[in-house]
């Protein structure tokens, strides 16, 4: 997606950042008696320090707290949330006689409840991740008088989320009864797929430009953020958050000249590039299920654990069904699978290597990555890596 006459495409704002947004207000409207037009929230990892000012629609008091609601922008490249109206229900109780303050958070009428194992929410929790659950917090937080010693309570509702999660793949993962409150960065950079890939080209050819030859391909921030938490001496000029590119990355880096690509991938995306997709978009790469029981059938699965895995809604939840020892050598698989599959797109001659995350950003499964990798030969002249 673009604009006419090279105008910039525009930001916008996560489920998260809007269910802040509205949390904020209704507690400004508690305290005040007034409706703010705009509110100003923190932003959560990797932009912490950073802050987001985000229009507010209404605020009203319902004798039982108070209501505010925030239309949710995904600016030039939106989903299936744009449109949708995100609200806060609070409500502010000062006579606690706890250690205060305190702000609990639910989700109340279109937020989905989570109903299978896999996801960073617990089952029976309603689907808020974790990112914007203390970006809510933090929100509220920031505006209580220094001496609110009581519990604020937070429902977060989405009064069509009900529909809209029919058009996202929330069923599917077990999430019932709307969407999810999701925005790992809080903000919504639109970028379509030539956009993306074009960055990504971008990207190798200034590290090739600096003499390095060792890229690393991550998925997404979180991938990147938790490969450079195990690996800190990694440069940030290596680290290119290739998406769902995986045979046009590799593709590109092989052309650029790099002997080395290192994926830092979720568990999830592992199985994709094992099976071999081109891309690994949800919409693209369909999980095959029954080939996965197979593999963990290889990897020493017992008859009952290759049946459970054959009906797993997800990989995270497929991995948490086999013990400990098949599904390490099921990573092992995996990350050999994906590593054949890799050499398909680029040929013998690039050094493909892996390093896997849980969820929670527990290593499964890592390479040789030593810091050697990341010495920069002699420098390239800028546009030699370009091709």
């Amino acid at each position: 997606m673009s604009r006419q006459h090279g105008q910039p495409l525009r930001e916008g704002f996560t489920t998260g950042s809007a269910a802040a947004a509205a949390a904020r207000a209704a507690t400004l409207f508690a305290l005040t008696g007034e409706t703010p037009q705009r509110v100003d929230i923190p932003l959560p990892p990797p932009h912490v320090g950073k802050r987001l000012t985000i229009a507010i629609a209404d605020a009203v008091d319902d004798d039982l707290g108070v209501r505010a609601g925030v239309i949710k922008d995904g600016g030039d490249d939106p989903d299936a949330t744009h449109g949708a109206r995100i609200e806060a229900h609070v409500t502010l109780d000062p006579a606690f006689s706890g250690v205060g303050p305190h702000v609990l958070i639910g989700g109340g009428r279109g937020v989905g409840t989570v109903t299978l194992p896999g996801l960073p929410v617990a089952v029976g929790q309603a689907a808020i991740n974790p990112g914007p659950m203390e970006q809510i917090r933090q929100s509220v937080l920031e505006v209580l008088p220094e001496d609110f010693k009581g519990v604020v309570l937070v429902f977060i509702e989405v009064p069509e989320g009900e529909a809209i999660a029919k058009h996202t793949l929330n069923p599917r993962l077990g999430i019932t009864g709307g969407i999810s409150i999701l925005g790992t960065g809080g903000i919504v950079r639109p970028y379509s797929h030539g956009a993306w890939a074009e960055c990504v080209r971008r990207s190798l050819d200034v590290a090739r430009a600096a003499g390095h030859s060792c890229a690393v391909l991550t998925t997404g921030r979180r991938s990147e953020r938790f490969f450079q938490e195990r690996f800190p001496y990694a440069p940030d000029i290596c680290l290119v958050q290739a998406a769902d590119f995986f045979a046009e990355s590799l593709r590109d880096a092989a052309a650029r000249g790099f002997t080395c690509v290192i994926w830092a991938v979720f568990f999830g995306k592992l199985v994709k590039q094992a099976q071999g997709f081109a891309s690994t978009h949800a919409r693209e790469a369909m999980l095959n299920f029954a080939l996965l029981a197979e593999w963990a059938r290889e990897a020493g699965a017992d008859a009952m654990e290759v049946q459970a895995v054959s009906q797993a809604n997800t990989a995270a939840q497929a991995l948490a069904l086999l013990r400990g020892p098949v599904a390490s050598r099921l990573t092992v698989l995996l990350a050999s699978r994906a590593r054949d599959a890799a050499k398909t797109h680029t040929g013998p001659g690039l050094d493909v290597r892996y390093v896997v995350f849980g969820l929670d950003g527990q290593c499964l499964y890592e390479d040789v990555v030593p810091e050697s990798l990341f010495f920069p030969v002699s420098p390239l002249h800028p546009g030699t890596g370009s091709r």
